[in-house]
């Protein structure tokens, strides 16, 4: 299958073709991607959640509909590294199977705020920081807990609006410090960067996926599901692009942000990839990648 990198930049303008189908002529997204999962006869189910009563309050109304299933809710706050650690440790110590992981969260905001644990700005602490780390601290627990010969899965959820990202700080080095800084940020334009920085990021993961499978030899495989937050949808339509998609953009496989494939945006991917597993070297995320060749 040719995936986003082996395709040329796209020369259709987001607005308003891209974003006229993918709002509205394509299934989207929505919250009910635990109950489509569940009616799968999914048997175990956990919801990782930042308020443990709101998740619980979800689990319940999830229960009613699928008792087959245990629903367990854990607690997972994006903006502490120390609860992403502990997040991972659970999932390694008390998790008996792993077959699929899907991370969906966001935040976006026109004012700019530093996030007091870690110093970087709000959104791209929500929105990219953490999300890679934890795809990151999932790797070996996904390569452990499946039984052999079946499909594991990655699944990181983005949004469209990444292909509209200018990247204009490309050239600071190091990158992800210039944008924790008022002086140098346009506050439209960060929730667009946050998520071309997920997708820049996963260009490199996409490569130490290749040789996991590679290696493994019996057919281990990770699937990237990259689709848009959309609006305006109806849950159960929504969902079927967080369950069904596979490197997707309105169900059919999309090239990246043009910035992918110039010299100067390889360089910022380069970059970017290289500073965020600094950011992590406190949980030996490089380890990690190393251990799954």
């Amino acid at each position: 299958m040719v995936g986003s990198k082996d395709l040329p930049p796209s020369i259709a303008p987001f607005f308003p073709n891209i974003f006229l189908r993918n709002q509205f002529r394509t299934n989207g997204l929505g919250l009910e991607a635990a109950s489509r999962l569940l009616s799968h006869r999914l048997s175990h189910l956990n919801l990782a959640v930042r308020s443990l009563a709101k998740g619980h309050e979800v689990a319940h109304k999830l229960q009613t509909h699928h008792p087959h299933a245990l629903i367990e809710v854990w607690q997972l706050d994006m903006a502490s590294y120390p609860s992403i650690q502990a997040f991972a440790r659970r999932v390694e110590t008390d998790l008996p199977r792993l077959d699929l992981v899907l991370l969906n969260a966001g935040l976006r905001s026109t004012e700019f705020r530093n996030v007091s644990d870690t110093g970087h700005e709000e959104v791209i602490q929500f929105n990219y920081l953490p999300y890679l780390s934890i795809a990151l601290l999932a790797l070996p627990s996904l390569k452990a807990k499946s039984p052999l010969g079946t499909p594991r899965r990655l699944t990181t959820l983005n949004a469209a609006l990444a292909l509209t990202a200018k990247l204009a700080t490309h050239g600071q080095r190091p990158l992800l410090p210039s944008f924790d800084s008022s002086d140098l940020l346009d506050m439209s334009e960060e929730y667009c960067t946050s998520k071309l920085f997920g997708h820049m990021f996963l260009w490199k993961l996409a490569d130490c996926a290749t040789e996991l499978a590679r290696g493994l030899g019996w057919g281990v495989w990770i699937g990237y599901i990259l689709s848009s937050a959309v609006a305006a949808r109806s849950l159960e339509f929504g969902v079927s692009t967080l369950v069904d998609a596979v490197f997707v953009l309105s169900y059919e496989i999309h090239p990246f942000n043009s910035i992918h494939y110039t010299a100067e945006g390889r360089d910022a991917i380069d970059a970017l990839w290289e500073e965020t597993l600094d950011e992590f070297a406190f949980a030996n995320v490089q380890g990690i990648l190393e251990s799954t060749k």
